[in-house]
């Protein structure tokens, strides 16, 4: 399909750059495509009654690192000056090694030192060093870090922000406070370098109400990359390939999910994370098996879903990947509608944003 046709212009006084206080405050679209789209103006914490008893949540338990790191080069013998080195690390590779977004690229080349800074913190370690190992294409480089395993990633975890999405951190630095606003509440298992964020709008008050109401939770984990954020760039979708991202669902979930399958219950997706690994977990009838490996699964329309019914995500950005898929799920004439709707009432967009339920 055509990338144009998704399109859309988005008022900048839309994008969100804090979340809703408390989180299950955040306003929710209902949007029902069938027979005709019908479209609800409710909240999150309405939630577990527009679910059906039965129903089983699907939740991603990544926990975002902060991996977003500050430095300098260290001097060369050419002389020339250290500059100032921004780096959001998007990839491990192994036990020391990092795939990484540096600015200013074209002022490091393989060989260079940069050391990350801890300015205002209290760190176990004195300095982390990381030496340029490769240079890629648009400001990537391979840092292979003088430290290893669970000390390379506590010098992160001291020294690290939280790496926010280009367009809130194009418009206010990342601080203390988004070290648990940028974090769901179910963050377990490290990996990602982006939140799965329609997690973000969950509370305990409104996890014990879903319990209450016969709604069961089941957890997946899928590392998020940095890729998520990339718009789609080919004049057609069938140009576009997914970033790998890795994930696992155990056997007790798949079998919790089959069982609530067998008795009417539905599937519903928090995040197009979780929707993208249930899906990529599925076999063609809709039975889940446990699953543990990388998914690169893009679902745009024509898709035929084969396992998720429901599904809770944020407003995406025009031309992503992530709208492509709900548009896949619910019809992209029924989404159009639904996100011009959002924009003239005034709906939050992005992470930190509103939310949506849509109905397959």
């Amino acid at each position: 399909m055509r990338t144009d046709l998704f399109d859309f212009v988005l008022p900048e006084d839309r994008i969100a750059l804090r979340p809703a206080v408390p989180r299950d405050s955040a306003r929710l679209l209902v949007v029902r495509p069938r027979p005709a789209t019908i479209l609800e103006d409710r909240v999150v914490r309405d939630l577990p009654g527009l679910l059906r008893p039965g129903d089983a949540l699907v939740v991603n338990d990544t926990r975002v690192l902060p991996a977003s790191l500050h430095g300098r080069r260290l001097p060369r013998s050419d002389g020339e000056p250290e500059p100032a080195v921004a780096a959001n690390l998007i990839e491990r590779l192994d036990g020391s090694r990092w795939r990484a977004l540096v600015r200013p690229a074209k002022r490091l080349k393989p060989g260079d030192v940069v050391r990350f800074g801890s300015e205002g913190r209290v760190c176990f370690l004195d300095q982390l060093d990381a030496t340029v190992e490769a240079k890629g294409e648009g400001g990537e480089v391979t840092f292979a870090f003088a430290f290893h395993g669970a000390v390379l990633d506590q010098a992160i975890e001291e020294r690290g922000e939280m790496p926010l999405p280009p367009y809130i951190a194009g418009r206010r630095d990342a601080d203390e406070r988004d070290r648990s606003d940028y974090q769901t509440m179910f963050a377990r298992q490290d990996g990602s370098v982006a939140s799965p964020t329609a997690g973000l709008h969950f509370t305990e008050d409104l996890v014990q109400a879903l319990h209450q109401r016969g709604i069961g939770l089941h957890r997946v984990t899928l590392h998020v990359g940095a890729g998520t954020f990339l718009p789609v760039k080919s004049d057609d979708t069938s140009g576009h390939r997914m970033h790998p991202e890795w994930g696992v669902v155990s056997a007790e979930t798949a079998a919790a999910l089959n069982a609530a399958r067998r008795q009417g219950g539905r599937i519903v997706a928090v995040g197009s994370t979780s929707l993208r690994l249930v899906e990529s977990a599925a076999a063609e009838d809709g039975t889940l098996a446990a699953f543990s490996g990388q998914t690169t699964l893009f679902i745009t329309p024509g898709y035929r879903f084969r396992a998720v019914d429901t599904m809770l995500t944020n407003f995406h950005l025009p031309r992503s990947t992530l709208f492509m898929l709900v548009c896949a799920f619910c019809g992209l004439d029924t989404m159009q509608h639904a996100y011009a709707h959002a924009i003239a009432a005034g709906y939050r967009f992005y992470s930190y944003g509103d939310a949506c339920l849509l109905f397959r």
